[in-house]
């Protein structure tokens, strides 16, 4: 499917073509800092798809314990996570998907990195909830 995402104040956009069906959340403790939150949503965009549409986004380099090096982009204006790419072989990006347009659809079917899971996060139904956004 496609779809159209971007950062909060807009100043980076871009679009991509995505399987749904690959969306997945990751709780490592990586993704629980790069996005201030307790896990990570994101879905592959299909290789070649991806195209920048608005803006120019600022890249931040995570190298990993195995020497895998992780671009990481985000808008340089609001701070805004967008997606991430294998810094010396672009090919497939990871969107994250709350700036994705589409994103009520792009349901998670997969769950990595657990070990490194929150506890709570186990059971969201039982927390209470406001009808508020």
């Amino acid at each position: 499917m496609q779809v159209h995402g971007s950062c909060h104040c807009g100043s980076v956009r871009y679009e991509a073509e995505v399987d749904p069906a690959q969306t997945t959340i990751c709780h490592c403790t990586d993704c629980q800092k790069l996005t201030g939150s307790a896990y990570r949503v994101s879905v592959p965009a299909t290789e070649g798809s991806f195209r920048l549409t608005v803006g120019k986004p600022a890249i931040y380099v995570k190298v990993g314990d195995n020497g895998a090096r992780r671009a990481q982009a985000f808008c340089p204006h609001c701070g805004s996570p967008l997606y991430t790419y294998a810094a010396d072989d672009p090919k497939v990006y990871g969107l994250r998907v709350g700036g994705i347009a589409e994103r009520e659809v792009l349901i998670p079917r997969r769950q990595k990195w657990c070990r490194s899971a929150l506890p709570w996060t186990e059971s969201l139904v039982a927390i209470p909830r406001d009808g508020g956004d």
